[in-house]
């Protein structure tokens, strides 16, 4: 994909639905007594292997003009799968299922691409064999493909040594199915975008701090889930917004969950203009954002915000690369066991384009500032790395080209349209 330079961006888009809320209300939904209604679901390759695989466990998932409904068998009703369970690319299928897989009578296997292949499953596998459950990496390395052998678990309290709301997911999902209450304890806290809908659904789930404490076996009764649009494909549209002159774009229904927002909060510390229009609470707290071109400058994002915003690094980083001053990020090592390692791909595209970056173990060193210029990256199909760097590519002098573009359709299919109809 070869992107340009453009100017002067106007108008007003709705990026999809979240990601992370369009995969639990289809687990959710297969879990409860009745028909879950999911009004602006995601339909990303990464949603769509949720769909797949609990539909081969039994549910009945279908599409209903702008809906999809999910016919729940209540908590016990999944069924064997015949073969197995594809993610695709998808993490937060792999984790997620992982907990509720732990608490089956029967065995299961997960798989995915080779680049979900890579990524570490010791994080889930020791809690859900602390419970009881039986985890068996078939690579031996503690990555998938996994076997999971489920039934009797024990209610635990978890310390866990990352903060994660896929591990704190897996965990309390397994406490479903448990002896006893099982808890949580981050080092701060993530996104709790489980625990909310757990407690839609008629969950007994209890928050203090960085503890959630759930207990087990629920009736969980269907809902109407109306998905707030996904603040992290927004920032990409933000980005635009405050970076090229005299630009104006509003952003419709996106959603501002304190444990999501820290983009907002980064942004207005750069110095970014973002106004908040119509904000609401149906389940997620979501609001309208007015964004306008911007003076930006370097700062500092390290603690307790990475976890509300680590999606959004690879964004900020090319913020970071046209702001005035140095920009230093920190505490975020989780960034290398993402769909790549986020710190060595965002820091040799940027290194392409001339900006003057230093990876780090926990993040990196970006002065902003210079002139960027066009070139050919990499996005090693990485959904989140070719939207970043296509933000990069309207604002620098010459073209430039990124291969492996088509990786947005796990997350945003439509994304280069919406780009260039605000030109």
């Amino acid at each position: 994909m070869e992107i340009k330079k453009q100017s002067r961006l106007r108008g007003e888009i709705t990026v999809p639905g979240d990601k992370s809320v369009s995969h639990r209300a289809v687990m959710f939904g297969s879990l409860a007594e009745g028909t879950t209604r999911i009004t602006n679901f995601l339909q990303g390759a990464d949603c769509l292997s949720t769909i797949a695989c609990f539909r081969q466990m039994g549910t009945e998932i279908r599409q209903a003009g702008s809906e999809i409904l999910v016919t729940g068998k209540g908590l016990h009703g999944l069924l064997a799968p015949s073969g197995v369970l594809n993610a695709g690319n998808s993490g937060t299928t792999t984790r997620l299922m992982s907990g509720i897989l732990a608490g089956q009578s029967f065995e299961s296997v997960i798989d995915g691409d080779s680049s979900l292949r890579t990524r570490p499953m010791k994080r889930i596998r020791l809690p859900l064999e602390e419970m009881g459950a039986v985890l068996t990496s078939l690579d031996k390395a503690d990555c998938l493909p996994l076997r999971i052998r489920g039934g009797n678990l024990q209610g635990i309290d978890y310390h866990s040594p990352v903060a994660s709301a896929q591990v704190k997911s897996c965990v309390l999902l397994a406490g479903l199915y448990a002896d006893n209450p099982t808890s949580v304890t981050e080092p701060v806290l993530s996104r709790d975008h489980t625990e909310r809908m757990l407690r839609c659904f008629g969950a007994d789930v209890r928050s203090e701090g960085t503890t959630a404490r759930i207990c087990p076996e629920p009736v969980l009764r269907a809902q109407d889930i109306i998905v707030p649009g996904d603040i992290s494909s927004a920032a990409y549209f933000i980005a635009a917004g405050l970076l090229s002159p005299d630009s104006e774009i509003l952003i419709r229904n996106v959603g501002i969950n304190p444990t999501r927002d820290g983009i907002l909060r980064v942004c207005r510390q750069m110095g970014a203009d973002i106004e908040l229009i119509n904000v609401r609470n149906e389940g997620e707290p979501a609001a309208d954002l007015l964004v306008r071109s911007s003076s930006l400058h370097g700062i500092t994002v390290e603690g307790e915000i990475i976890p509300t915003l680590i999606d959004e690094i690879p964004m900020i980083a090319v913020m970071a690369a046209f702001a005035q001053g140095t920009t230093v990020i920190r505490d975020a090592a989780e960034l290398k066991v993402k769909e790549t390692d986020r710190i060595k791909t965002v820091t040799d595209a940027l290194q392409v384009m001339g900006v003057r970056v230093t990876p780090t173990q926990d993040g990196m060193i970006i002065e902003g500032g210079l002139p960027l210029h066009g070139g050919e990256i990499d996005s090693c199909l990485d959904h989140r790395i070719a939207m970043a760097f296509a933000i990069a590519g309207t604002l620098c002098d010459g073209p430039l080209n990124i291969r492996n573009a088509e990786c947005v359709n796990i997350s945003y299919p439509d994304f280069y349209t919406d780009l260039y109809a605000l030109s």
